[in-house]
């Protein structure tokens, strides 16, 4: 226990509701040190355009003086978000970030990309597999009365007991799952009964915008956040799946890049958790990591203002009583080592190879203060060969597939079968779809005790989850005979599984 090192303890020395800023000390004291009136200088544009996040104090006074300055220095605003003292802004000036660190009352600044303006960072595992009309037939011809017409490849609800918990009590519409996703399809005839339009928008930009059907997403290639959502709240109306709190309302808040790349660039994370918490939304599920940068170091200025930046955003989400719920990754990383080798970042230019420490470097926003973060299992209840783990990092865990261990259904796949655009179905395996388990099994404590603030949804979410313990033996994921992680801890508590593997019947019967 000595060697717990994690994001986890040192947030521990400082209430929630601080900013990561705060319990981390990170920020330069020279910050505001340099005057506000410094000579303007030319507005340089023969740099590459880019996006940058300027943290400031909160003062009305404070966030204008440092708008003129963006002005002065070639940047434009693109939104404010003056509750946090969050400014995103555009520059070609290749010395932006540098000048507006040295500005009075600008607490970090950087870039929140390596390419201009224009490798996705969500976290499911290898391509969906589309299940065709054959399968679909066959099962929807099977199915058992009472269930679902596809309800029998659909092992993760039994395993969370949430096929129960629908019969008990399958959530309250007052209750709204946000998805930070590529969009959701809410045309989806599993979707749109439980859509909430007026709590979805599109923040690619950085600056929500919410004209109707902007939340959708731009193509069949975006189909993450449909699966995501359909998991969540899939409508039980005889049509094809179920989710796991099928009577609460989904919301779709798109962040990804329309293009291929699908990328989840920070700006556009920090307008979803600001809007998320503007509109009334309980909980968000986070199943994607901040691109470009899979782990985000607090001694590189850009990286700083990355998590400083999104950190204002969740925790104001989490002080007006929304819970964060975000995925740990699939890179089978231990969040507690001493070191990682981190291959893939930067993701939107050319990646480099780089050992980090997970304690002074971060997954965002999964390895945020107050946030779930969520580890995947499989049908066997064993960690999911691609699942990130790590003790003190992860909370609890959920279903999220694993092809190694296949289940006893008609489809004999051992990934999650969910929604997708175009009224179809697929299966998919990641820790992105273990988070959205994790996030529905919120949704339903949050029906039941309404006024639990996210802490106490955490806790809950916690002291109900069943917690198998560490392997008695070697743990090999994927069957090769090479020992592929180490899991630390105990029965009550571990690096595998954390509090547990969460209880969707429990959350509703306890």
């Amino acid at each position: 226990m000595a060697h717990l090192r994690s994001r986890r303890r040192l947030a521990l020395a400082v209430p929630v509701v601080l900013s990561l800023t705060a319990s981390l000390g990170f920020l330069p004291a020279a910050a505001s040190a340099a005057p506000a009136t410094a000579p303007a200088v030319r507005a340089a544009d023969d740099g590459p355009h880019l996006s940058y996040v300027v943290n400031t104090r909160t003062d009305h006074r404070t966030i204008e003086s440092v708008q003129r300055e963006i002005l002065r220095n070639g940047g434009s605003v693109v939104a404010s978000y003056d509750t946090i003292g969050v400014t995103v802004a555009h520059s070609a000036n290749p010395d932006f970030a540098a000048r507006m660190r040295s500005v009075r009352g600008v607490d970090s600044a950087g870039a929140t990309r390596t390419a201009p303006l224009s490798a996705a960072g969500t976290t499911d595992e290898g391509a969906v597999q589309v299940l065709s009309k054959a399968q679909a037939a066959k099962l929807a011809a099977n199915a058992t009365p009472g269930e679902e017409p596809y309800e029998a490849d659909q092992w993760d609800l039994r395993a969370i007991g949430a096929d129960q918990a629908a019969r008990i009590n399958p959530g309250s519409r007052n209750v709204t799952v946000g998805v930070i996703d590529t969009g959701v399809d809410d045309t989806h005839p599993d979707i749109a009964p439980n859509f909430s339009a007026a709590q979805s928008a599109n923040c690619v930009s950085g600056k929500a915008d919410t004209t109707y059907g902007a939340w959708r997403p731009v193509d069949a290639g975006h189909f993450h956040g449909t699966h995501v959502a359909g998991e969540i709240a899939a409508a039980r109306n005889g049509i094809g799946v179920a989710g796991v709190a099928p009577g609460v309302k989904v919301a779709s808040i798109t962040v990804a890049q329309p293009d291929a790349t699908s990328l989840f660039y920070p700006e556009s994370v920090v307008c979803a958790f600001v809007f998320a918490a503007d509109h009334g939304i309980q909980i968000t599920n986070n199943s994607y990591y901040v691109d470009p940068w899979m782990y985000n170091c607090m001694d590189d200025p850009d990286q700083r203002a990355i998590v400083d930046a999104v950190n204002r955003a969740q925790l104001y989400a989490q002080r007006k009583g929304t819970l964060n719920v975000a995925s740990a990754g699939n890179s089978n990383h231990d969040l507690d080592a001493d070191a990682i080798t981190d291959t893939s970042s930067p993701d939107d230019s050319t990646a480099t190879t780089r050992t980090v420490d997970p304690h002074e470097c971060f997954d965002v926003p999964t390895q945020l203060p107050g946030v779930v973060t969520v580890s995947a299992v499989g049908v066997k209840g064993a960690k999911s060969y691609y699942s990130s783990y790590g003790l003190g990092v992860i909370d609890v865990a959920g279903p999220g597939g694993d092809k190694y261990q296949i289940p006893d259904t008609p489809s004999k796949n051992g990934r999650i079968l969910s929604t997708l655009p175009n009224n179809q179905y697929g299966f998919l395996q990641g820790t992105s779809m273990a988070s959205p388990h994790v996030a529905a099994v919120a949704a339903l404590l949050k029906s039941a005790h309404p006024h639990a603030t996210p802490a106490e949804l955490q806790a809950l979410l916690k002291a109900e989850a069943d917690n198998p313990g560490c392997p008695s033996g070697p743990y090999d994921g994927d069957g090769d005979g090479v020992v592929d992680a180490t899991c630390v801890g105990g029965k009550r508590v571990n690096g595998f599984y954390g509090f547990g593997v969460v209880d969707a019947l429990a959350a509703v019967t306890k």
